[in-house]
């Protein structure tokens, strides 16, 4: 070897020396760095006419392992998920209160049972009574408040799901922006340490908002596909596309459009994939889980609790009377016009009663007797019949725009209505004055509080261009089918099962009509856990006011809770609480209420702990019902924890496993700078034996 040789091969060995230096200097300085890959000098051998001639000193290359990078970016999703679902449903048990809370559901309902038990106990003094209706105001109030805030919840999930699409294409461009840098500086033989490491703490970031599958190209690109298989990015950007500003509670809500993008971000044509269920993961997939499943499902659950308290209390409430009795009594819409069916079976007694509780006449209504034809017309005429058969001419009926009323001719007078012991009226399962609200404790504008009992020959009564839209979606909250219905298949409600039958709907179960006229849907095996919404509904059956929503009871949205009240006469006189009973074996002249009478009130007591029917939801107690609601309520929030606790630490054990591997440790980063410091020592003393054999051979030919 020439000394030529000698000095290029020292030479080289000194740059690599400093150029391991400096890569070690900067891997020192970036010790604490988030996302920093530590760096490597590359080095190889020089080779000059066929022979060794020193290292080549190539261009710093980052130290990261694939693998754990992609179990890093899975587990970030998983861990994103964990979290929005965790943080809405600990705020939800929030709403709900502690369970030793005065003023929660279930605090609310014992206090109904224990005030109620009071009246008796307290032979039905003025106090006793204002408590218990005040009770059942502030149960009203505490569902109604809860179902408000559950929607204020529902509002903030939407609007964190417009937040978490804006984050998400803003690091889509970002990605796509380093992309290409990657490829130029890979191109160009330079390092790519510095935007390849800006590009994983983006897609680092970008797997936390929804589950990625990244692949790298040979170009130093790289493609990222939702965990549905949706490309996201390739060469091309593609951007999601979301109407933000909404930040509303409401049934249903838009897709999320994937469209192509210009690099600037700049939207254009759909991709014609779309963003609509929970299996896009990460937090993205925990909120629209959130949004259109848990808080949907709880919010039908507290209107079917609702509606259960609500018949359960009206039921004894028509039952009794009050002394005085009222001089009218004025039902709700129920959705029945004067021509419709009847349907009512066993007998019903209306009095006319004196302000001291004298009988002045009666009349007993044989539903049976009138026949299974009979109208709600002939009930209005029967009960307007000259007495004995009817009240003329002592009270007078009148069915107007789909509301009964019943009033005394004379303002001394006063009227109530009895139950036959033996065989009481019923329709759907409730009496005559239930059925028609006359007597309710709970009333609402916007629902009957009572089942429709329609069956499938009676006319469903929705006008030409009248739809209700139905949407269906999977137990991730999936749309898996929507559809309007019309009426077009006929004019009954039978005709309606068959309409929504031979629906899309029909894919995934079937319609019928129960006993008590509502629509229920029974999905098949394949689609169990589906449920059924209603967005929009401009429905109104024969023009009184009542909705398909409102009388199929398909869900427990239209459950009337938002307008429902105690009527203020009651919250403001006790003794408009029926409490009494009409005593039916009486005479004409005789007490057919008596003074101080309080028999109702052990009705009350035995309703609030008998079995109730919730429909597609079962049979149980009321306090049965709340206690299942808030005990899954509590458990889900709670399963929610501790999912979130051991994704977040699969998340952290993954990123200690990358970290270790490419993090900068410094006590190796120092070993290896004596190393270098050594070699470089070794370098320069080559050169300097070189020199000096220059300077011996130059002094032999002196």
């Amino acid at each position: 070897m020439s000394l030529n040789q000698i000095l290029n091969s020292a030479m080289s060995g000194l740059a690599a020396s400093q150029a391991g230096m400096s890569t070690v200097s900067n891997n020192i300085a970036n010790v604490n760095t988030v996302g920093y890959a530590r760096q490597k000098t590359t080095l190889s051998t020089g080779v000059s006419g066929g022979k060794v001639n020193g290292v080549v000193v190539g261009e710093p290359s980052r130290v990261a392992d694939k693998f754990l990078e992609n179990a890093v970016y899975q587990r970030a999703g998983n861990a994103g998920r964990s979290e929005a679902v965790s943080t809405y449903l600990d705020r939800l048990q929030s709403l709900l209160g502690s369970t030793d809370s005065k003023s929660g559901i279930a605090a609310r309902l014992n206090a109904l049972s224990t005030s109620v038990s009071q009246i008796a106990s307290l032979q039905g003094s003025a106090q006793s009574i204002a408590l218990f209706t005040g009770n059942v105001s502030d149960t009203i109030d505490t569902l109604n408040q809860l179902q408000g805030d559950v929607g204020n919840l529902q509002a903030d999930v939407e609007s964190e799901v417009s937040d978490t699409v804006e984050r998400t294409n803003v690091l889509l461009r970002k990605i796509h922006d380093l992309n290409a840098e990657v490829a130029r500086l890979q191109g160009l033989g330079k390092s790519v340490s510095g935007p390849a490491d800006e590009r994983m703490s983006a897609l680092e970031e970008l797997s936390g908002l929804m589950d990625v599958k990244v692949r790298e190209q040979p170009d130093g690109r790289v493609t990222i596909d939702t965990a549905s298989g949706q490309v996201l990015l390739d060469k091309r950007l593609r951007q999601l596309s979301y109407p933000s500003g909404a930040a509303a509670s409401q049934a249903t809500y838009p897709a999320i459009d994937i469209r192509f993008a210009s690099d600037s971000g700049v939207m254009g044509a759909s991709t014609g994939e779309k963003i609509d269920s929970t299996a896009v993961g990460g937090k993205l997939g925990g909120l629209l889980d959130i949004r259109d499943r848990a808080l949907p499902n709880f919010s039908e659950q507290l209107g079917q609790l609702f509606t259960g308290l609500a018949e359960t209390l009206n039921k004894v409430s028509n039952e009794g009377t009050t002394l005085p009795p009222p001089n009218t009594m004025t039902g709700e819409p129920n959705g029945l016009v004067g021509t419709d069916r009847l349907g009512f079976t066993g007998k019903a007694t209306f009095a006319v009663v004196g302000k001291d509780g004298t009988l002045v006449s009666k009349a007993t209504i044989d539903f049976d007797a009138l026949g299974p034809t009979a109208t709600v017309d002939d009930v209005i005429a029967a009960l307007n019949a000259a007495s004995p058969n009817g009240l003329a001419p002592d009270a007078t009926a009148s069915f107007t725009d789909g509301v009964l009323s019943i009033s005394a001719a004379s303002s001394a007078n006063g009227i109530a209505i009895a139950q036959d012991p033996d065989t009481p009226s019923d329709r759907a399962g409730v009496g005559f004055s239930q059925f028609f609200g006359l007597n309710n404790l709970i009333r609402s504008d916007t629902s009957a509080l009572a089942p429709s009992g329609f069956v499938a020959s009676d006319p469903h009564g929705f006008g030409t261009g009248e739809t209700a839209q139905i949407v269906l979606r999977d137990p991730t909250g999936k749309v898996l089918t929507e559809y309007t219905l019309t009426g077009s298949a006929g004019s009954t409600w039978g005709d309606l099962v068959t309409e929504l039958n031979a629906s899309p709907l029909s894919a995934y179960g079937s319609f019928e009509l129960d006993d008590s006229g509502r629509v229920q849907f029974n999905t098949n095996t394949a689609s169990s856990g589906s449920t059924i919404s209603i967005p929009s509904d401009s429905t109104n059956r024969l023009g009184t006011g009542r909705s398909f929503s409102s009388l199929s009871g398909l869900t427990g949205a239209a459950s009337g809770l938002g307008s429902a009240e105690v009527p203020a006469n009651i919250l403001a006189d006790p003794t408009k609480l029926p409490l009494a009973q009409l005593q039916l074996d009486v005479p004409v002249g005789g007490k057919a209420i008596g003074s101080g009478d309080i028999r109702n009130v052990a009705s009350f007591v035995d309703a609030l702990s008998a079995s109730v029917d919730f429909g597609k939801d079962g049979s149980a107690t009321i306090g049965t019902f709340a206690n299942r609601l808030l005990g899954s309520a509590g458990s889900q929030a709670s399963l929610a924890q501790t999912n979130y606790s051991d994704a977040t630490s699969r998340l952290s054990d993954a990123l200690d496993r990358r970290d270790s591997f490419s993090g900068v440790n410094v006590d190796e980063e120092l070993a290896q700078m004596v190393v270098l410091q050594n070699s470089y020592s070794a370098a320069a003393r080559v050169m300097t034996t070189a020199s000096d054999m220059y300077d011996t051979l130059i002094g032999m030919l002196r």
